[in-house]
Order: C-alpha cells, then structure tokens, then sequence
C-alpha cells in the first residue's frame, strides 16, 4: 500500500523534502518516501479544474477494477504448481511497485501541454478497450475450455454414463451375420452374480464369452457373445436384475475421429489460453501505467485546487510502515497543517469529509495506491 500526497513548499521544495525525509523516515522509520515526477500539466480554468476533479473519481475507479481484473485473470491462467506472487506482473519491464517509486510521466503517450480533459478521455477510452477486449477473449477461451471439460467428463465419468470410445477394443466388439456382443455395466457388489447369471438371461448365450473390458470405483464393464436374434430378449432380462447393457457399436474410424478432435480441440484451448495469458501480461502492463498516470493528473487537479495558482507544491509517493500509519498521519498533519485549515483535521487517520470521492481528508493532498490487487 502506497499515499499519494502533495504537500504545500515549505520555503523551497528541497527543503520541503527534507524535512519530510527527516521527520517520517531518518528520525521515525514511519515510511519509505519516493519523490513524485509530475510534469507542468496544462491547467485551464478553474471551473474545468472542478469538473475535471468529479470525473477523475470515476475514472480512477474504472481505470483500477480493469487493472485488477486483468491480474486476476492472469494469475487464474497461471500453470499449476507455479508461485503465482505478485512479482511475475510486469509495468514496462519493472514490477508493479518499481513502476510506481521511479514514476517517469510517458510525454510522447501522453503530452503534457495537450488539455486534460482530453487526456483523461484517451486515457479512459483506451482502458475501456482493453476491458472489452479482455471480456471477449475470455469468453472465447471460457468457450473452448468448457468443451474440453465436456470432452474430459465424457471419457473420465462413472461407467454409467460415460462414452465407452476408447475402452472397448476391435477384439472385444463381435458382430458377424449371426453373432453380437453386447457390453453390460455391473455394480461391483454384483459381479458375482453376473458371472454366475449371465449365461441364463437368454438362450443362445455363448457360453463363458463374459469378459471384463473395464472397471471404475464403482462399476464394471463386462462384454458378453450371443446370437443377435436374443439381443432384445437378453437386454429386458439384464435390466431386470440390475444390469445396465449399454448401446455400443464399435468404430474404429469414428474412435480414431473422437480421438484427433479431442485432441484438437485440447490443443486450441492450450493455445488460446497462452493467447489470453501473453495478452494479459501485456495488457496488465498497459493498464497499470494509464492508471498511474490518471493519478498523477488527480493529484495535480486537486493539489490546484488546494493551494492555488501558480502550481507551489511536492508530490510525493509515501510507503508507510503498516504499524504506525497514524503517527505517520499525525505527524503529516502537524507539519503540513495550516491555519486555515487545522480546525477542521486532527491529523489522524479519522479525517475530515471526502476529498474527491475519498474517504477521508487531510490537510494536504492523500490518496492510497494499492498496487496488489
């Protein structure tokens, strides 16, 4: 976790700064602090400042969940027994959190004299892309790996339901002018008596033909040679007792077909899925950097707002220590309070009313970065 802040110059921006690093990190350890680079942003009018201040909550908003959206998905895609942490995710070939401390604002992506309405639109149709960009392409790969699941299901389900492709060879499979066989699944309590029964169920049952082909947790498959004029016969007596005899006729070019499509289609969903993956890294990247750079611009927006023309302030990234994050708070607050504004912050981590659709509110410019997900 990670404060965005613009403080007020106190003197001179050097100074400032030292007396930030002294107070909350030489003398304290209460954080790690980053100097900010925020280029000189074109300002416009104040009353476009304003609006400009509203827009930026959403926007933050929106740039953020698609941020942590891509991450999401492309750490569920990551390969089993991988250490899936948070430093696998790159920003312009630095992990996220290196991205943020050594902030470099992208001129040529984003000009910093261009108005910033309009960059803030760029920015937001660009990242509204990548969202239904990403939405599509896992639909299509959500697609393709329910069909390997169905395929999988079919050859991996209980014996009495699952496709009999693959476990019943030429050899168990007689089917001449006169003779059949049939292929009957047999609870695993009852393979006794179908051993002991089989051959009584009809007449002309070949005698001790019953083979076992398979068996599951649960059941067995076992074939079993008769004449095909008793087919019928046999099956209604089988089902009597128990017995479930499966239709099967054996195919050895429609095994072979099942086989190469399964196969295909397997081998489609692998690589759509290492489509999405190599797209989502990239995107991720994309996203992250368009998100900091909306914070930038609200952190110069509202520092404007706060304190004035022309732009006097230091912006700052501060990385608190999770212990003392109000002492942190309480010594900002003394530092950077002033008069006309102190009665209304205590400076601690209670604050006062939002500041541009935050919780709290300080004396100073603060927002929180989480740059985890």
């Amino acid at each position: 976790m990670y404060w965005l802040v613009c403080l007020p110059i106190l003197e001179s921006e050097e100074r400032t700064w030292t007396l930030l690093q002294n107070k909350t990190t030489y003398e304290s350890d209460y954080s790690i602090n980053f100097k900010f680079a925020i280029p000189e942003l074109r300002v416009g009018t104040l009353d476009t400042l304003m609006v400009l201040s509203d827009e930026l909550v959403k926007v933050n908003a929106l740039v953020e969940s698609v941020v942590n959206k891509i991450r999401r998905q492309l750490f569920e895609m990551a390969s089993p027994g991988r250490d899936d942490d948070f430093q696998e995710v790159s920003v312009a070939g630095q992990r996220p959190d290196q991205y943020l401390e050594s902030f470099s604002w992208d001129a040529a992506k984003f000009p910093p004299r261009r108005p910033l309405n309009e960059t803030v639109s760029a920015i937001t149709e660009n990242v509204q892309k990548l969202e239904d960009d990403l939405k599509v392409r896992m639909s299509e790969y959500n697609q393709l790996k329910g069909q390997v699941t169905a395929a999988a299901r079919k050859q991996t389900g209980s014996l009495a339901v699952r496709d009999l492709t693959g476990l019943v060879s030429e050899e168990d499979a007689v089917n001449t002018e006169n003779l059949l066989s049939l292929f009957t699944v047999v609870s695993k309590h009852d393979k006794a008596e179908w051993l002991s029964t089989y051959e009584t169920l009809s007449d002309f049952v070949v005698p001790r033909s019953s083979k076992l082909i398979y068996e599951d947790n649960d059941y067995a498959l076992y074939s079993v040679t008769l004449f095909k004029r008793v087919a019928d016969s046999f099956k209604q007596a089988a089902r009597s007792k128990g017995f479930q005899v499966r239709d099967y006729e054996f195919d050895q070019e429609m095994q072979s077909n099942q086989s190469e499509a399964a196969q295909s289609l397997k081998a489609n969903a692998d690589k759509k899925r290492k489509q999405l993956e190599e797209w989502s890294a990239s995107a991720y990247g994309e996203a992250f950097s368009a998100w900091i750079h909306i914070c930038a611009i609200r952190l110069f927006v509202e520092s404007i707002l706060r304190y004035g023309l022309p732009p006097r302030f230091l912006a700052a990234l501060m990385k608190p220590n999770q212990k003392s994050t109000a002492r942190l708070r309480k010594t900002l607050g003394s530092l950077f309070g002033n008069s006309g504004t102190s009665q209304y912050f205590d400076g601690d981590d209670k604050g006062a009313a939002g500041l541009a659709g935050d919780s709290e509110m300080y004396p100073y410019v603060s927002f929180t970065i989480s740059v985890d997900g």
